[in-house]
């Protein structure tokens, strides 16, 4: 079976994908609040923290590439099944119902698709027990640094790993508001909200290579971790599930494989 592909990143290297945006987001600062002094001090401290994290702190992504085609509301990548949940409720421009597999070329077509498959972790050796602000700030930016590795490496799979965009020019705030070809929707974000995919994701990525632990309900150990789909059609894009029925609920569990039961703790949030 195929391996899962490793690259290690220092803070150096990805710290220009830095999602600064998301960072003062994270601090609640909206607004004129963002101009604040506060706000800058607040980013002088984070730059600080970063420049003392160079030789502390590790980033690490994991990536796979698969054969892949679509069945019904399913990607079947490497012979293993994903099961996926697909929009229920109407939109207001009529617009299509979507799931993620309808970006995958159907199992029908009779001609394969590729589909990428990723976890990212960062490690740090700092730690602040005793400052409740450094403490926040260094989750924030572990949170940011892995969001940042996981920008980075997806740029290497669409440029050489996988290619399918060889010739890729973006400028740096482009990239950051993915204007680029493809999407990755992440495992718990609103197109893929199933938390428990992340077993799936495990049994394909073996995510321990590099210290990513499950608790039983599909979280990641540790915190500043993300892990999802790479997906290349170029009509891809996000959108949330949203609120899903009865019956959705019933089919997903069956295709799961996992009790009702368990399936309505997993998707609380959709139903």
């Amino acid at each position: 079976m195929p391996k899962s592909h490793l690259i290690t990143y220092s803070v150096r290297e990805v710290a220009p994908y830095i999602s600064w945006g998301y960072f003062a987001h994270a601090w609640s600062l909206h607004g004129a609040a963002a101009q604040s002094a506060e706000a800058e001090s607040l980013m002088a401290d984070a730059r600080r923290m970063l420049e003392a994290m160079q030789d502390q702190v590790r980033a690490e992504s994991l990536y796979r590439l698969c054969t892949a085609w679509a069945d019904g509301d399913d990607i079947v990548a490497d012979g293993t099944r994903i099961p996926l949940l697909r929009q229920q409720e109407p939109h207001a421009d009529g617009g299509p119902l979507l799931c993620l597999s309808d970006f995958i070329r159907p199992v029908e077509s009779g001609i394969p698709d590729r589909i990428g498959l990723f976890a990212t972790t960062v490690h740090s050796r700092l730690a602040f027990p005793d400052d409740a602000y450094l403490n926040l700030l260094h989750q924030t930016l572990l949170d940011r640094l892995a969001e940042a590795a996981t920008e980075a490496m997806h740029a290497h799979v669409r440029r050489v790993a996988w290619g399918y965009a060889p010739n890729e020019r973006l400028a740096m705030d482009d990239l950051l508001a993915g204007r680029y070809q493809g999407i990755r929707p992440a495992v718990g974000y609103p197109s893929l909200p199933d938390q428990s995919i992340n077993f799936i994701l495990d049994s394909l990525l073996d995510m321990q290579r590099i210290g990513i632990r499950l608790t039983e309900n599909g979280a990641m150990h540790p915190h500043s971790s993300v892990s999802g789909l790479m997906l290349a059609h170029p009509a891809s894009r996000y959108f949330s599930v949203g609120r899903i029925g009865w019956d959705q609920l019933q089919d997903y569990a069956r295709r799961r494989g996992l009790p009702i039961d368990m399936m309505r703790k997993y998707l609380a949030a959709n139903l």
